[in-house]
């Protein structure tokens, strides 16, 4: 897939006029920006980069991007790097998942899905998308029913983005 995307922007951008004479293209961690001056020997007059995630990326199940569909509950941009999502959540503590939900998504249910997560964790885990949806579902069981399926959407969304933007390091990568 990675292939794919660049071959995409490419020819995007080739029939806009960039070509190769004066387009460099690369998929790579923002963090390392500087690397590509040095691998091409050539200065750069801007950079764009493209910061968001894919649709490509979130409408794949195994990527575990999306609450809306089973699948492993990954949530890493590059999926041979670092940790999953479930694996990061199975080392956090009661603290750390509460500050990260604050942190990376202002998620004003924060306490009450980290206590749940928590509970989650000693029953055997938080290994897919469902996983943690169910997981989120039962923390805000204490709303009014009226209220709990948007309240839910809501806070699954806020709860997978905090944890892709913990998990890909997003914050720190675009502070270096």
């Amino acid at each position: 897939m990675r292939d794919e995307l660049i071959a995409k922007t490419k020819e995007r951008l080739a029939n806009q006029g960039f070509g190769e004479d004066i387009l460099t293209v690369r998929l790579q961690n923002f963090a390392d920006v500087d690397l590509v001056s040095k691998e091409t020997g050539k200065k750069f007059d801007f950079i764009l980069a493209d910061l968001g995630v894919s649709s490509m990326q979130i409408d794949n199940p195994e990527r575990g991007f999306t609450y809306k569909a089973e699948g492993p509950l990954d949530l890493r941009l590059n999926p041979e790097k670092g940790e999953s999502a479930a694996e990061r959540l199975a080392h956090m503590d009661f603290e750390e998942i509460v500050g990260m939900l604050v942190e990376n998504s202002d998620e004003p249910y924060a306490e009450e899905i980290a206590d749940e997560i928590m509970k989650q964790k000693r029953k055997g885990g938080i290994k897919t998308t469902t996983d943690l949806k169910e997981v989120i579902e039962r923390a805000l069981k204490f709303l009014p029913a009226k209220e709990q399926k948007e309240a839910v959407k809501k806070a699954c969304a806020r709860t997978f983005q905090a944890l892709r933007i913990d998990v890909n390091s997003e914050f720190e990568v675009l502070y270096s």
